[in-house]
C-alpha cells in the first residue's frame, strides 16, 4: 500500500515521504484497532441490514475483519508507516482478505465519524476501566482507615499544627475526593457514549442507513442529532481530561503529605523497600519515589487538557486535522492515570507503615488544643470572644516559660480564670480533643466509625458501571 494508492485519482503524484511520515497517525492509533474493527462490523450489519449491501456480502465483510482483528491478537498484522492511519490499514487488509467486496465497507461513511466512534469506543471503555481502579483505592483506604479510627495525627492548616484528627479521618478524606472522581467519571461516560457514527464527513449521507440500530448494536444511548456536531465535537475528550486531571490532583494532595511524613522531620511513616528506592551516592537514603512521580506525572495530564482546549478554542466547523492531535493527549492521559492509581493503590496496600508510637508522641507536644481550652471555657458561659482572647495570652506566657497547656497548674489555671476546675486536663488531653468533634463529618471516634459504615454500603451499592 503507497500513498498514492490511498487517495482518489484527484491526485497525481504521492505524498512527500517527510509529509507523509508528518501526517501519519498509524504509530499512535493502532490503540485504537479493536474499537475500528467492532465499529466496522456495526458498520457492515447495518449496511446489510438496509438492504445497501447483500446479506452475502456483509457477512464476508465480518468475517474478513474476525479475521483481521485475530491476526492482530497473534501479532500477525502490524501495519506500518505506509498505512497513515488505523482505519486505511484496516481497509487494505480487508481487501486483501475478501477481495473487491471489502471495498464496499466505507459505504455511508467517512474517516470522520469513523474515527470520532473509535475514540468513544476506547475511551468509553478505558474510563470504566479507571472507575474499577477508583474503587480498588478507595477500598485500601478504607482498609487503613479501619485500623487507625483511634491513631491520632496531627491536623495542619497553612501546614502548621491546627487541631488533632483520628488518622481515619484524615485518610477518609482522600475517600471523598476519589468517590466524586467516579461520579464525575460517570457523568462523563453519559456524554461518551453518544454515537457519532453515519454523520459522514460533515453533512450525513445519501444512503438509507440505520443510525439507531449501529448505536444499538454498539450499545451507544444514543445519537448526535447534528452530522456538523457529531464528527467535530470533541468536549466529551475535553471533559475526561478535566476529570483525569483532578484524579491527579487528588492523587498528588496524597503524594505530598506521605513525602512529607516520611521525611525525618516529621517521622510519621516508613516506607517499606518494595516501594522506594536509594540513593546512588548516599547509602542511606530511602527515597519516596512512587508519590514523587505521581506528583510529577501530574503536570504531564494538566498539559495535555491545556493543549486539547488550545486546539479546539479556534477550530471552525467541521472537521480538521488539528483533530489528530486528541488521540496522543487522550492516549497518554489514560495510560497516566490508571498507571498512577495502580502505583498509589500498591503503595498503601503494601509500601507503607505508619509510625503509631511517634504519631501519639506529635499529638502531644504543641498547642492544637487551644481551642478546646476556649470551647472549655464557652461552655460555662464565658463568650467565646472573651475566652479566645484569654487562651491567646495563655498560649503566650506558656510559650515564652517553656511549658505546654497540659503542663500547666489547677492553680495556675484558676489564676487565669476562676471556670477552671481539675477536668481541665482531660478536655484537652489529645484523645479527648478529637473525640469530642462529634458533629457529623467530624473526626470524632463516633463519627468516623459513622463515616467508614457508610463508605463501605457506598462502593459496595454502586457497582463501577454506569
Amino acid at each position: 500500500m503507497t500513498q498514492q494508492q490511498t487517495w482518489s485519482q484527484r491526485f497525481e503524484s504521492a505524498l512527500h515521504p517527510a509529509i507523509a511520515r508528518f501526517n501519519a497517525s498509524i504509530s499512535f492509533d493502532i490503540e485504537l484497532i479493536e474499537y475500528d474493527l467492532t465499529g466496522s462490523v456495526a458498520h457492515a450489519q447495518m449496511l446489510t441490514k438496509c438492504g445497501i449491501i447483500s446479506p452475502e456480502e456483509g457477512e464476508q465483510l465480518v468475517a474478513g475483519l474476525e479475521q483481521i482483528r485475530q491476526e492482530y491478537r497473534q501479532g500477525k498484522f502490524n501495519p506500518g508507516m505506509e498505512a497513515e492511519d488505523i482505519h486505511f490499514a484496516v481497509e487494505h487488509r480487508l481487501v486483501e482478505i475478501i477481495g473487491d467486496v471489502g471495498k464496499k465497507l466505507h459505504t455511508g461513511r467517512s474517516r470522520n465519524d469513523q474515527v470520532g466512534t473509535d475514540t468513544r469506543l476506547y475511551l468509553r471503555d478505558q474510563i470504566q476501566q479507571i472507575r474499577q481502579q477508583l474503587r480498588e483505592f478507595q477500598s485500601v483506604l478504607l482498609d487503613i482507615a479501619d485500623n487507625h479510627v483511634e491513631t491520632l495525627i496531627p491536623g495542619y492548616t497553612h501546614l502548621q499544627r491546627a487541631q488533632p484528627l483520628s488518622l481515619a479521618h484524615h485518610l477518609l478524606a482522600y475517600f471523598q475526593m476519589a468517590q466524586r472522581d467516579w461520579e464525575r467519571l460517570g457523568d462523563v461516560w453519559k456524554r461518551v457514549n453518544i454515537s457519532p457514527l453515519g454523520c459522514g464527513a460533515l453533512a450525513g449521507t445519501t444512503f438509507p442507513i440505520d443510525r439507531h440500530y449501529t448505536a444499538q448494536l454498539l450499545h451507544f444511548d444514543s445519537v448526535y442529532a447534528n452530522s456538523l456536531d457529531g464528527v467535530s465535537d470533541r468536549d466529551f475528550a475535553i471533559e475526561f481530561l478535566c476529570a483525569a486531571s483532578l484524579i491527579m490532583v487528588h492523587l498528588s494532595r496524597l503524594s505530598e503529605e506521605i513525602i512529607l511524613w516520611a521525611s525525618e522531620e516529621f517521622g510519621f511513616v516508613t516506607l517499606k523497600d518494595s516501594c522506594a528506592t536509594g540513593s546512588s551516592i548516599m547509602p542511606q537514603k530511602k527515597n519516596p519515589d512512587v508519590p514523587e512521580l505521581v506528583r510529577g506525572k501530574t503536570g504531564r495530564v494538566f498539559g495535555h487538557l491545556q493543549a486539547l482546549l488550545v486546539i479546539m478554542k479556534g477550530l471552525p466547523l467541521a472537521y480538521n486535522k488539528d483533530l489528530q492531535e486528541d488521540k496522543e493527549a487522550l492516549f497518554d492521559s489514560v495510560k497516566t492515570v490508571k498507571a498512577c492509581l495502580e502505583a498509589m493503590t500498591i503503595l498503601l496496600r503494601e509500601g507503607l507503615e505508619f509510625r503509631t508510637q511517634r504519631l501519639a508522641q506529635a499529638v502531644c507536644e504543641d498547642f492544637s488544643n487551644a481551642t478546646d481550652v476556649a470551647d472549655y471555657l464557652a461552655a460555662r458561659g464565658v463568650p467565646f470572644r472573651e475566652a479566645y482572647n484569654l487562651v491567646g495570652k495563655v498560649v503566650k506566657t506558656s510559650i515564652a516559660a517553656g511549658k505546654l497547656l497540659k503542663d500547666l497548674t489547677l492553680e495556675e489555671w484558676k489564676q487565669l480564670h476562676p471556670a477552671f476546675a481539675a477536668d481541665i486536663y482531660e478536655a484537652i488531653s489529645p484523645r479527648q480533643v478529637v473525640a469530642a468533634r462529634n458533629s457529623y463529618g467530624g473526626t470524632g471516634f463516633e463519627q468516623v466509625r459513622i463515616a467508614l459504615s457508610h463508605a463501605r454500603t457506598q462502593i459496595e451499592i454502586n457497582s463501577p458501571t454506569k
